[in-house]
C-alpha cells in the first residue's frame, strides 16, 4: 500500500484500514491548520492505484476489515463517477465492510449536490466527517474556512436527505474572547438546521506554521482559558435542538463529555457546572500543537 504526505484519520476510525484516496487538501487555506502548509501539493490518485492497493489490504488482512477510511483531506472532491467505482470495488473485496467513510468539508460537499450524494451513497459511503469548525459567519471568513453558514447547512441537509451519515466538528474558542458567545449560539444554529448524526467537539489549540499562532503569540487573538470554553461549551449545548450524538473525544479538550442529545443535555451541562468548579490549574496547561 502507498502513502504519501501526512495521513489523518478521526480517533473514530481508529480501527478502520487507511487507504489513501487524495494527497494532501485541495483548499489549505484555513488559518488554524498547519497539515499541508508545507504540502504536498493536493493531487487525487489514479483509481487503478487505489484499486491495487484495496487488493493488497485485502491480501494482507482479509476479513479482520469492517470500516475504511479514504484519506487524505477532502477525499469527497473525487469525480462521482471515481468515488463510487472505489466504493463499489471494496465493498465487493470485503464483503464484510460495515462503513466507508471519507473526509468532505462543506464548499466540496455542496458541489456534488443531492443527486451525485444519493449516487455516492448507494455506491456505499457512510459517512462523512465535515469540519464545521463553527457557524458563525465572520468566523468563518477570519478563519478563511472558504464557505458559510447558508452552505455548510444546504450540503449537510443534502448529505443527510441522501443517507450518509454526518461526522461535524466543531471547534470550542476558535472565536476567541471577542466572539465566544457568538460562536457557540450560531453553531448552534447551524447544527439545529442540520441534525448531524454525530457532533464532536475540539478545543482550538494554536498549532506551529499557522498564521493563528501568530496572532496569539501579537495579542491580536485572544484566547479562551479552561473556564471560558466550558461555558462556551454549556452555551452551545444549551441551544441545541437536535437528535445527535455529542463526544468530545479529543485530547485538545479540557474534560471528555458524550451523549444522546436531547435526553443527555441535563446530565452534560451538570457535568459541566461540576468541571467549572475546579481551579484553572487542574486543567491541561497551554500548548502549541505540532501536528
Amino acid at each position: 500500500m502507498h502513502y504519501e504526505g501526512p495521513i489523518y484519520r478521526p480517533p473514530s476510525e481508529a480501527d478502520s484500514l487507511l487507504i489513501q484516496a487524495t494527497i494532501g487538501c485541495p483548499h489549505n487555506r484555513c488559518t488554524f491548520c498547519m497539515v499541508y502548509k508545507n504540502g504536498p501539493k493536493f493531487k487525487i490518485r489514479k483509481v487503478v492505484d487505489i484499486k491495487e492497493d484495496l487488493v493488497e489490504a485485502r491480501k494482507a488482512y482479509g476479513e479482520r476489515v469492517r470500516t475504511l477510511f479514504f484519506p487524505s483531506g477532502n477525499s469527497i472532491i473525487m469525480r462521482t463517477a471515481h468515488l463510487c467505482d472505489i466504493c463499489g470495488y471494496a465493498q465487493e473485496l470485503f464483503p464484510e465492510l460495515e462503513r466507508i467513510t471519507v473526509y468532505g468539508s462543506s464548499q466540496y460537499i455542496h458541489k456534488k449536490g443531492v443527486e451525485d450524494l444519493q449516487k455516492i451513497k448507494e455506491a456505499g459511503l457512510s459517512r462523512i466527517h465535515a469540519g464545521l469548525e463553527s457557524g458563525d459567519d465572520i468566523i468563518l471568513k477570519k478563519i478563511k474556512k472558504g464557505t458559510d453558514s447558508a452552505q455548510q447547512i444546504e450540503a449537510g441537509q443534502w448529505a443527510m436527505e441522501a443517507g450518509i451519515e454526518m461526522s461535524l466538528y466543531v471547534i470550542l474558542g476558535i472565536g476567541g474572547q471577542d466572539r465566544s458567545r457568538q460562536h457557540a449560539i450560531e453553531t448552534a444554529k447551524v447544527l439545529n438546521r442540520i441534525s448531524p448524526d454525530f457532533i464532536r467537539l475540539r478545543t482550538f489549540v494554536p498549532k506551529i506554521n499557522t498564521p493563528m499562532l501568530e496572532e496569539v503569540q501579537k495579542g491580536t487573538f485572544v484566547m479562551l482559558g479552561p473556564h471560558d470554553i466550558l461555558k462556551e461549551t454549556a452555551l452551545l449545548i444549551e441551544n441545541l435542538d437536535v437528535s445527535s450524538t455529542l463526544t468530545s473525544d479529543h485530547y485538545t479538550n479540557y474534560i471528555n463529555i458524550e451523549g444522546k442529545l436531547p435526553e443527555d443535555k441535563s446530565v452534560l451541562l451538570e457535568k459541566i457546572k461540576t468541571a467549572l468548579e475546579y481551579d484553572e490549574s487542574s486543567f491541561r496547561p497551554f500548548f502549541i500543537g505540532n501536528q
